[in-house]
């Protein structure tokens, strides 16, 4: 018979056919039931890897114990409610030998970027600041602006820098640029437009022709910190660390990346060692403002240089960069009324 299985079950003399219906499971609850069980597999799994990838991050990055200046600082503005400055720091090894995020006597920072994010979280602004910028530094009148860490540490710099540009900072991040090796191999390298060749200083000097180049290790360490190859100093070094960053975070953001966990986890394990952070500036607080850009796309990042008049010399005669007062208040304006798109400064990023 169809329909139902047949058994015999003999009590006493007679015997007894039952009749047993298949269990019949409904075809909408079996997809239900494998789709839950999916997404509770996948959850985990995901869960897990961003755990590992906070442990990473939190357990080889270094805290900066005392970021920010003590007293008062300036107030973010009503029109600017909700954007985030974060002062980016690189420093360079070979040039001293204090620890990321500590001051020494020869400590230089030696580059330097304000990364602005809007309130509405759809782009990037990033602007540098040239390290001989002549500038006040709080508490020991003028210098250029390069010497506030040796004067009084990360503190003084982050208030030079909101004395710049009358806005806080939210964030510090010190990268050592021996970090860049480690990086660059863990995307498997990035490529940059190169505008000028030019042949890198020292014994292992390295020829980097125009045009597109591929920069990985070593390579990669050799463009970002050259300027003594260029009649500009460090106008053109600044270029080149601009079109190195955009470069990373078109990698980072690619689809290939982003889709790789292993890519991911690679990426992060590499770079951690050589980041220092303020407090604040955890896993957690990454991961959320991961989250929140997450419409960002390397094209949304848009790169800047602090308005300057060329180079001069100071009073005790030292070769600086003099500020563009009215140029600076332009980008002040902006910051406060979390409009930096407006700025013609911003419109000439590097490809």
């Amino acid at each position: 018979m169809r329909g139902c299985a047949v058994s015999e079950y003999n009590y006493g003399n007679e015997p007894v056919i039952s009749r047993v219906r298949p269990d019949k499971k409904h075809p909408v609850r079996v997809t239900l039931l494998v789709m839950i069980t999916f997404v509770a597999v996948a959850a985990i799994v995901a869960g897990a890897y961003v755990f590992n990838l906070a442990n990473t991050f939190n357990s080889k990055t270094t805290t900066i114990e005392t970021a920010f200046p003590s007293g008062d600082r300036p107030a973010l503005e009503p029109t600017a409610e909700g954007s985030l400055n974060i002062l980016l720091l690189g420093s360079d090894s070979r040039a001293h030998t204090d620890a990321p995020g500590e001051a020494g006597a020869d400590s230089r920072s030696d580059t330097m970027m304000l990364m602005h994010i809007p309130a509405d979280r759809d782009a990037i602004f990033v602007t540098s600041i040239l390290r001989d910028t002549w500038t006040e530094i709080p508490g020991h009148g003028e210098s250029k602006i390069n010497s506030a860490i040796a004067l009084g540490g990360i503190p003084l710099v982050v208030q030079t820098v909101e004395t710049l540009f009358e806005a806080p900072v939210d964030h510090v991040a010190i990268i050592d640029f021996e970090g860049f090796k480690g990086l660059t191999d863990a995307l498997g390298g990035v490529e940059v437009n190169n505008s000028s060749a030019f042949q890198s200083s020292g014994a292992n000097g390295e020829y980097f022709a125009q045009g597109p180049v591929r920069l990985q290790g070593e390579s990669a360490l050799k463009f970002v910190r050259e300027r003594y190859a260029f009649s500009d100093g460090d106008y053109q070094r600044v270029k080149n660390q601009q079109l190195f960053v955009k470069a990373v975070l078109s990698k980072v953001l690619s689809a290939d990346t982003l889709t790789d966990p292993g890519k991911v986890a690679n990426v992060v394990s590499k770079i951690s060692p050589y980041v220092s952070v303020d407090e604040n500036l955890d896993a957690a607080a990454v991961g959320g403002l991961a989250v929140s850009l997450r419409n960002v796309r390397s094209g949304d990042v848009q790169f800047a240089t602090l308005p300057t008049l060329g180079v001069g010399t100071s009073a005790d005669g030292q070769s600086i960069v003099v500020k563009d007062e009215a140029g600076i208040a332009q980008v002040v304006e902006a910051l406060d009324k979390d409009s930096l798109e407006s700025l013609p400064l911003f419109s000439g990023s590097p490809e």
